[in-house]
């Protein structure tokens, strides 16, 4: 299957800069072949600017996250339907900084998971363990609660994406080793239930760069990465999309 490389750029960027780096990263699919999907998640303000600037080519727009409804009295939130219509073809739910930060249960990331697929949009479905989970040993429990309980019934491999980022690997430069990876994706594969599991797209995230994206992109069941940090740089982020095999 094709590898997905989805750049979140969290709440980052201005318009100019935005601008730049759409414009440099449509500039580099257009001159230079990409082994993957991409997939540019700014800012919900930013989702315009970039959008105009990648164009209907060949990298994806997405949402950092959407609302469960449809629509209504939700003051500071963007629904599913509204990101697909202007353009929007994924959306991050569940991320572990909106799991901590806003309290997001499993049930309401499913919900939102939910939503997406009830919009046409494919949802980029968040789990991953605590540094102090992974000390417990309880790494394999929190992943099964976790895929048990955010994942909609509907999501088959042609309309959802998994991303296992170990919340203690995020934006700390740590990474899991390659022999850890491989084992958490196998599982979550072993554990989703949605039509062909077997072409699942089952992304790695948590300090990826261009340093070490080439061992992450090889492990066996790595299907693509979610980039943070390295996906506000150009360079890096297209040292990571090159690496894809």
């Amino acid at each position: 299957m094709k590898y997905l490389i989805a750049g979140n750029w969290k709440m980052n960027g201005t318009a100019a800069s935005a601008k730049a780096l759409a414009s440099g990263l449509a500039h580099k699919t257009g001159v230079s072949a990409a082994h993957a999907d991409i997939v540019l998640c700014p800012p919900a303000p930013l989702l315009p600017i970039v959008a105009a600037e990648i164009g209907q080519g060949l990298i994806g727009l997405g949402g950092q996250d959407c609302h469960a409804n449809e629509k209504g009295a939700h003051t500071g939130d963007v629904s599913a339907g509204l990101l697909k219509d202007i353009g929007c073809s994924f959306v991050i739910v569940g991320h572990s900084e909106r799991r901590a930060d806003h309290g997001e249960t499993d049930a309401i990331v499913k919900a939102k998971a939910a939503a997406a697929l009830k919009a046409g949009l494919t949802p980029i479905i968040c789990v991953g363990e605590t540094e102090a989970e992974r000390e417990a040993g309880k790494t394999a429990t929190i992943i099964a609660r976790q895929i048990a309980g955010s994942v909609p019934e509907n999501a088959t491999a042609a309309n959802a994406v998994i991303a296992y980022e170990p919340v203690w690997a995020i934006g700390t430069g740590k990474t899991a080793t390659t022999d850890d990876i491989a084992a958490v994706h196998g599982q979550i594969r072993n554990l989703f239930n949605g039509e062909g599991k077997a072409n699942l797209r089952i992304l790695y995230g948590g300090s990826v760069k261009g340093s070490n994206a080439q061992a992450i992109l090889a492990t066996a069941g790595v299907n693509g990465a979610l980039v943070g940090g390295a996906s506000l740089d150009l360079e890096d982020f297209w040292r990571i999309i090159s690496a894809c095999p």
